[in-house]
């Protein structure tokens, strides 16, 4: 039985991608069942109220089929398609469910089918090209990323951090100050959303556990989010911790369309290029 991811664990985004075909499969199968039973056994007006449904069937196969090409095109080759953006996003939210459904009946745990579907989409997001102002950019954190004994409340406010580098707080403050983007700390899905209606941003990253971070990336799309995996040696949802530098690559993507690697590799290229010209 494969183990729960937890944090930095890669994830395998053909886990998902699987999942969403095998759907697509089940409904042609109960499509071809349903084909089976108005030629056999049904006369009359069953006959109709069947083709009506068979009808029904065929069109949403057929819509959410091509919207899984877009999405696998779309991995496959690193850019967005035109025109295919909002159905590859109904597609996969219509799936979603049945894919879930799907892996529980393969024993496959959920936490592993989120993560792939969280890898997915973030996949799909860093195929597009941003340029965003910084101050359209939200960093959502759980408030789990605080020590648990710390006693300054920082989901009210962020800057009542008292910077004693405990935890990662401490070092996403400075990161938002440095980006000049915004950052909110949340107890959970409800304040996620009211922060998201106060700052109005164009892009998020957002930071949480599967779970959290699967619903939050269903609630607010088509509202391009990155989401990374916090950690939790403790277990959840007590003195978790989270990758600054992950975020930081997210940031710097919505900024420039690049991630922190790509301008280094830029600047490094760019550096050489000088050094040769001297």
């Amino acid at each position: 039985m494969p183990k729960p991811a937890e944090g930095n664990v890669r994830i395998k985004k053909r886990i998902f991608i699987g999942l969403l075909t095998a759907s697509i499969a089940l409904i042609v199968l109960m499509l071809l069942t349903g084909i089976f039973i108005y030629l056999n056994k049904f006369g009359n007006w069953y006959r109709y109220i069947l083709l009506l449904i068979v009808a029904f069937l065929s069109i949403f196969i057929f819509i959410v089929s091509i919207g899984l090409t877009g999405v696998v095109m779309t991995l496959w080759h690193v850019k967005t398609f035109f025109g295919l953006q909002d159905l590859m996003n109904v597609s996969i939210n219509i799936l979603f469910p049945i894919a879930l459904a799907l892996g529980e009946m393969l024993h496959i745990p959920r936490d592993i089918i989120k993560s792939s579907y969280i890898e997915v989409n973030n996949k799909l997001t860093q195929s597009r090209v941003f340029n965003i102002d910084p101050a359209r950019i939200l960093i959502l954190a759980p408030h789990c990323l605080q020590k648990w004994d710390c006693p300054y409340k920082v989901t009210a406010d962020v800057s009542n951090c008292h910077h004693c580098g405990r935890c990662d707080i401490d070092r996403l403050w400075k990161l938002s100050k440095q980006k000049g983007v915004n950052l909110a700390v949340v107890t959970g899905g409800t304040l996620a959303r009211k922060m998201v209606v106060e700052h109005k941003p164009r892009a998020i990253v957002a930071i949480a556990c599967e779970r959290d971070l699967t619903e939050g990336i269903l609630d607010t799309n088509p509202l391009p989010v990155i989401g990374v995996l916090n950690i939790r040696p403790e277990g959840p949802c007590k003195n978790t911790c989270v990758d600054v530098d992950r975020v930081s690559e997210a940031v710097d993507f919505f900024l420039s369309g690049k991630t922190s690697r790509e301008i280094g590799r830029s600047l490094e290229k760019f550096e050489k290029c000088q050094r040769i010209g001297h």
